[in-house]
């Protein structure tokens, strides 16, 4: 599948999201008030939120199918990855506010259980939430798509959200109507971990930041690729759903222009049949047994 084509497909679970975070919002805040649940309600407040999260990565989507230009030569997809960054602030607001609005609830002169009607809804929103986390899930392995990850994550939250709201509003009607608004409280932390975990992953692409272990991976290709006698640099970065690697290595000397880049072409496509990385840049330099200048190659 091109990466466009992808990027086209990344959209449907967007819209899931969307859709499914329009009806659910609206049916919990609205039972969360009716049956007097704060638990169900913040859950309801987060899902809120999502809906701007999920328009937030369709847009990034829809930015990064944008084509190269004389001032983005290299496209546009990194706007997806800038779309997870404001889906973690987002994400990060809405769990301080839940947080604070269950805090202020342990300090209240009576608590109500809620009725039980709550925990139902929670539960029956739970499983629907799951479900798109599942599609979304599978779909951004496939697609390799980082903005769509992140609304998967968060879809997975949600679901944990809604059962824990769950328990909390079972517990109250057990007799412990306090576990309401600890559910509560839980509910937003999760939403604060997960902020935080889609933040790190973010910020650490936009930074031009490689796992080094995928890159030792890599490393090895290019290196029992025949004609490579040694690795003098490698370096990759994330571009939105691609990979970019530049590499430079050593043949030897007595080769002639076509076969050392008959070795360029042949690491290009190791790199795409063992690694689907199709946006390799190969620099070949004579090899050599002592550097001259005293420098050392990369190892």
């Amino acid at each position: 599948m091109d990466s466009y084509d992808s990027l086209k497909e990344g959209e449907k679970g967007a819209w899931l999201s969307i859709v499914a975070y329009v009806f659910l919002s609206a049916f919990k805040i609205t039972i969360g008030y009716m049956t007097g649940s704060e638990a169900l309600a913040a859950d309801g407040i987060n899902n809120t939120t999502d809906i701007v999260v999920s328009l937030a990565v369709l847009i990034g989507l829809r930015i990064s199918r944008k084509p190269p230009d004389r001032d983005h030569p290299y496209g546009h997809k990194r706007a997806e990855t800038i779309a997870s960054l404001i889906a973690s602030f987002i994400m990060a607001a809405a769990g301080l506010q839940v947080v604070l609005q269950a805090g202020r609830s342990f300090f209240a002169d009576e608590r109500t259980a809620p009725d039980m009607l709550a925990a139902w809804v929670a539960l029956a929103c739970a499983a629907v939430m799951w479900g798109v986390y599942v599609y979304n899930y599978r779909l951004a392995k496939r697609i390799e798509n980082q903005s769509l990850m992140a609304a998967a994550q968060d879809n997975r939250s949600d679901a944990l959200v809604s059962i824990g709201a769950a328990v909390g509003i079972i517990g109250s009607r057990l007799g412990f109507p306090v576990l309401d608004a600890v559910a509560a409280l839980i509910v937003g932390l999760i939403i604060l971990k997960t902020a935080w975990e889609v933040f790190s992953h973010a910020s650490h692409t936009l930074t031009d930041g490689f796992d080094d272990q995928r890159l030792k991976v890599f490393k090895q290709t290019v290196k029992t690729t025949p004609g490579v006698k040694r690795i003098k640099d490698i370096r990759a970065r994330i571009h939105g759903n691609s990979v970019l690697l530049d590499v430079v290595v050593e043949v030897s000397a007595e080769l002639s222009v076509g076969e050392s880049h008959d070795i360029s072409d042949e690491i290009e496509r190791r790199m795409l049949r063992e690694h689907r990385v199709n946006n390799v840049h190969v620099h070949i330099e004579p090899f050599e047994e002592q550097e001259k200048n005293g420098n050392q190659p990369y190892r």
